[in-house]
């Protein structure tokens, strides 16, 4: 079989870069939850979910935490890559012993979300034929993936959580956990994230989706077993390129790469590639290689949808059931999830804590290491 070849000049990439029956287990582990109702009306059927845990669960199921990725994480939150994990952990810098979430006093599960493509069930996944789900897989929304999580809950046996934090795509679904089952959520932790998808962040999305549902080799999501080996890569390396674009900025682009060139070579000269170009050109290729296509549509997807007053009596009525002692933060410099965005989020939350990350990064300002996040999370544990 002959994969599409790297721009990165490493070897070539996968048709797919999902995690699939067979592959390296690492530290997940699964639960089967059986069939799930969908909010569209469709049964998806059946449904796993993988996770990751780490600490210990306390005799009383007073300390679990819950923590949900953005739309390209998985659950691996913390550890080396290897074996069954293409990537490190991805939030290394607050959940560990003696950090933020400390993982000797609390009890951290991370899921993979419904649809993604690192062992929860998602399109790359075996339906019951035997055949991945592919084109057949259904439209989700944010309350499916909630809902598979608690039905995760259920299946640990846990009854509370201590807290429910997630940034971005993560942070939609915290704010979900919080109106669906307020009951069940003692804090909540909403970082860089939205209370509705905009029509701002919908058109990203359309554009990025596009770039893979033209590649000759999508094959209308069925191209698993392609035999040509060429698959959507090259698409989802565009739409790659496009959204990571929008999680940084402008001014910190033009302060690392400005228009220089590679090697400083003439701008003029056939085929010379401009610093920043090979800087997306680096994350499309990574991406591709620990991550599936149709996976990244259906989770855009459920973004898209995203709606938290959808049949509640709109935004600010959705928000007034949230009971859970909270903390709002938003990023300065993000032109993904605007600054406003988490600022309705806090007034919409009786008593929320609000504060502002200041970063020259955009949106990812939530990724890389911040002092002050970490201090409010841990404020927010400590009572």
């Amino acid at each position: 079989m002959t994969a599409v070849r790297s721009t990165s000049g490493r070897p070539p990439l996968p048709v797919s870069g999902a995690w699939r029956e067979g592959d390296p287990v690492g530290h997940r582990r699964f639960a089967g939850i059986g069939a799930l109702a969908l909010e569209s009306g469709a049964v998806l059927d059946p449904v796993t979910v993988a996770y990751e845990t780490w600490g210990e669960p306390a005799a009383d199921g007073s300390n679990a935490v819950l923590i949900l990725h953005a739309l390209t994480g998985d659950s691996h939150v913390r550890g080396p890559a290897g074996d069954g994990h293409p990537s490190a952990g991805w939030w290394e810098d607050l959940v560990g012993p003696g950090l933020p979430i400390d993982t000797d006093r609390w009890f951290v599960v991370v899921p993979n979300v419904l649809g993604g493509c690192q062992g929860t069930t998602g399109p790359s996944s075996s339906a019951l034929d035997g055949r991945p789900w592919g084109s057949r897989f259904p439209r989700l929304t944010a309350r499916d993936q909630v809902a598979a999580e608690h039905a995760l809950m259920e299946h640990l046996g846990i009854e509370r959580w201590a807290l429910v934090v997630g940034a971005s795509m993560g942070g939609m679904r915290a704010l979900e956990w919080a109106v669906t089952h307020p009951s069940q959520v003692d804090r909540l932790a909403v970082i860089a994230s939205c209370a509705a998808a905009s029509a701002d962040q919908i058109a990203w999305n359309s554009a990025q989706a596009a770039a893979i549902r033209i590649c000759d080799g999508f094959r209308g999501g069925d191209y698993y077993d392609a035999p040509d080996g060429c698959g959507p890569q090259q698409g989802l390396g565009v739409a790659r390129r496009i959204a990571h674009t929008t999680y940084r900025t402008a001014a910190e682009l033009e302060d690392r790469f400005a228009n220089r060139t590679q090697e400083d070579a003439d701008p003029l000269a056939p085929g010379t590639i401009f610093q920043v170009s090979s800087y997306l050109d680096n994350h499309a290729d990574k991406l591709a290689r620990r991550f599936d296509a149709n996976s990244y549509l259906v989770l855009v997807g459920s973004m898209d949808t995203h709606d938290l007053g959808r049949g509640r009596g709109g935004v600010a009525a959705a928000l007034a059931r949230v009971g859970a002692r909270t903390l709002v933060v938003g990023v300065d410099t993000d032109r993904l999830f605007p600054l406003a965005m988490s600022e309705t989020i806090a007034e919409g939350i009786d008593g929320a804590d609000f504060h502002v990350i200041h970063s020259p990064v955009g949106h990812d300002g939530f990724l890389v290491p911040s002092p002050p996040l970490a201090g409010w999370i841990r404020g927010l544990l400590c009572d």
